[in-house]
């Protein structure tokens, strides 16, 4: 579209960009002061001339006024307030599954896991070992012991007779022994009991010659023991403990009366004095 407007004469005062003042109540433009450009008509140069404005403070004084004006009568509140804030949607989940980082740490938090699984059930299995352990090691210290005690249930002796007067010892001579006296006479009343000397095995009992009634209880050892002259027999064979009794006083076989006649002999060999050996099993008849 082409341009209604004129160019100003290079040579014209009007070179430069001149304001004109506001027009006039007839709506004519009054020319400014400067002189008239011979080479345009009048009524042209109006035309395509804007109003001038006074520089000054009254457009600034006039904006101030607006707005206090707009402010006290409330038209400034017609001002859109803003909206709401609209929270977003929660995306931790999404961040911490998308998050290498996270990823990673829930790795070696699943790893820390299951290493500290792993060391509490060693720890159990270790305990539980232990436990056994210490059990088994009981179980053998109460075997231990109670072999022990068998052991010395064993090796203890006791008196065969408890109310006694010795009336004869070893290798003692008299007119009614055919040789030295081969034991110990425990002089009692018939029907006292008798009791085995020690822990043993009972490998003879009965009748024999001038011992009479005779019990033969074989020790650990090999030692035998003789119970002779009884009256009666209580336990013929098998085992017998310390102290059980085995038969009674009496003054069968070669006599002059009720006594219990005791041998000792080792391994089963020739017979040793009953007294000494007594003694040195830490009992003194």
């Amino acid at each position: 579209m082409a341009s209604t407007h004129t160019p100003a004469h290079p040579a014209g005062p009007a070179a430069g960009t001149q304001l004109l003042d506001h027009p006039g109540p007839n709506g004519s433009e009054p020319r400014d002061s400067g002189p008239a450009d011979p080479f345009v008509p009048e009524a042209e140069a109006n035309r395509h001339r804007m109003p001038r404005q006074t520089r000054g403070a009254s457009p600034l004084l006039g904006v101030t006024a607006v707005a206090a004006t707009l402010g006290a009568t409330g038209f400034a509140s017609a001002t859109p307030a803003a909206a709401p804030a609209v929270e977003a949607p929660d995306e931790t989940p999404v961040a911490l599954a998308a998050d290498p980082g996270l990823a990673l740490a829930a790795r070696i938090q699943q790893q820390a896991d299951s290493q500290r699984t792993a060391a509490e059930e060693s720890a159990r299995v270790q305990a539980a070992q232990e436990a056994g352990a210490k059990a088994a090691a009981k179980e053998a210290e109460a075997k231990r012991a109670a072999e022990e005690a068998e052991r010395a249930k064993a090796a203890a002796l006791t008196l065969p007779v408890k109310d006694y007067n010795l009336s004869a010892h070893y290798g003692q001579s008299a007119r009614y022994w055919a040789h030295l006296h081969t034991g110990l006479d425990f002089a009692a009343d018939t029907g006292t009991p008798v009791y085995a000397v020690g822990q043993g095995t009972i490998t003879s009992a009965g009748w024999s010659g001038a011992y009479g009634y005779r019990i033969v209880e074989t020790l650990p050892d090999g030692t035998e023991i003789w119970y002779c002259h009884l009256s009666s027999i209580i336990t013929g064979s098998g085992k017998v403990t310390s102290g059980q009794q085995i038969g009674k006083v009496g003054a069968t076989g070669n006599v002059t009366g009720p006594h219990l006649h005791l041998e000792v002999r080792p391994g089963g060999g020739a017979p040793v004095d009953p007294e000494t050996w007594l003694q040195q099993h830490g009992l003194n008849p």
